[in-house]
């Protein structure tokens, strides 16, 4: 991993955290070009920003001292997301897989692009780019603290928004694949999340069935 100082092509010297936030912002600036948009707490953001921002935000939760490769991974999983949109595969479920595979070597090439110009160390580049395809679940305990945060951004955000758009049998479908991803932590803070009535009540049938 990059320590000390080191140059960028235009003759800067970074340290460390300098290059780690310039990088994050460069992230960011990719994000912001989403043409679509939230609000989030009266503002209306781009929504790929403010899905990198809630991302980065539960993998600090899970991992407060979280390595620079974790951090910049967490805000470039997603990145520019919209330029390969679902509808341009077919619709069945090799579709949906072919979709996914190539999102993946998308974000990976996109970050990838963006931490060269950077001048970060290949090691971080190769690192990050496998955390963006997901290449180590399993074995990695990084790969597994980010896979906890982008379910955990899922059933925080998204979840319930999902409920008034599919029937129950298949929202008990994708909360069990989504439960049997976690880890033991991150299933402990899925458990805390404030949900009522519908939302609660089909959360904990899955759980249960996820764990039968």
């Amino acid at each position: 991993m990059a320590t000390g100082f080191s140059q960028l092509s235009d003759g800067v010297n970074l340290t460390e955290d300098h290059r780690l936030r310039r990088t994050i912002e460069a992230f960011e600036a990719a994000n912001s070009e989403d043409p679509r948009r939230d609000t989030v707490e009266g503002k209306s953001l781009p929504h790929e920003l403010i899905d990198a921002r809630r991302l980065a935000g539960w993998t600090l939760k899970l991992k407060p001292d979280a390595s620079v490769v974790l951090r910049l991974a967490s805000y470039c999983q997603h990145i520019r997301r919209w330029e390969i949109p679902r509808d341009r595969y077919p619709k069945d479920r090799a579709g949906y897989l072919r979709w996914r595979r190539e999102l993946q070597r998308f974000h990976a090439d996109t970050a990838t692009a963006i931490l060269e110009r950077f001048g970060w160390d290949r090691p971080v580049i190769e690192t990050v780019r496998r955390l963006n395809l997901k290449a180590d679940l399993n074995r990695s305990d990084e790969a597994q603290v980010l896979e906890d945060a982008l379910c955990l951004t899922f059933l925080s955000y998204e979840y319930e928004k999902f409920l008034r758009r599919v029937d129950e049998p298949k929202m008990i479908g994708i909360l069990r694949k989504t439960w049997k991803k976690m880890s033991a932590s991150g299933r402990q803070h899925a458990l805390s999340l404030s949900f009522e009535g519908e939302a609660r009540r089909i959360l904990t049938a899955a759980v249960a069935s996820a764990e039968a």
